[in-house]
């Protein structure tokens, strides 16, 4: 397990203990729920880690802020609902988010980890539409979608658009991606 932030949304409590156990084992500090005390703002030399079920928008928020003040996140959520979803995009934005629980999300785990905003932009690209065509076409600015990209190429281990859409085209075809 690396010295990243750990961030995973999991589908069952299963998942989270599994992973749980073993971010104690490398040292991290568990917090049941999402909601940290007030100071310090920034927790991210504590190695604290919060975990819980995201089953309403508060809690989703709670997790968010959670990551964004330099805690780990551990969570169960359904992917499936469009709160799961937006959730996982908001904590995508933070840093890498693992959706497999035997996997460290900071140690090259690629596939599921492109938010939805990333894939459309890939898809548009594969279909050779400009960045900034397919920016207009998702309704992002060419500046986000550039970051967008550049998450994208950092989750794939590329370092060209074009190896993030051919990575990318091997993901949704369900060819494993290339070792790093």
């Amino acid at each position: 397990m690396s010295n990243a932030t750990p961030r995973y949304v999991l589908g069952s409590m299963t998942d989270v203990a599994m992973v749980l156990r073993r971010l104690v084992r490398s040292g991290w500090r568990v917090h049941d729920g999402f909601a940290i005390p007030d100071p310090p703002w920034d927790v991210t030399g504590s190695r604290l880690v919060c975990s819980g079920r995201v089953g309403d928008r508060g809690s989703a928020r709670l997790a968010v802020l959670a990551a964004a003040r330099g805690a780990g996140v551990v969570a169960v959520a359904d992917l499936a609902t469009s709160l799961g979803q937006a959730f996982f995009a908001d904590l995508a934005r933070v840093g890498p988010v693992g959706t497999d629980p035997a996997a460290d999300p900071a140690a090259g785990v690629r596939g599921p980890l492109l938010v939805p905003e990333q894939r459309a932009l890939l898809e548009r690209l594969a279909g050779g539409e400009t960045i900034a065509a397919a920016a207009a076409a998702e309704f992002l600015s060419l500046r986000t979608a550039n970051r967008r990209i550049a998450e994208a190429r950092e989750i794939l281990g590329v370092r060209t658009t074009r190896e993030a859409v051919m990575a990318y085209l091997k993901l949704r075809s369900g060819e494993p991606p290339p070792p790093r």
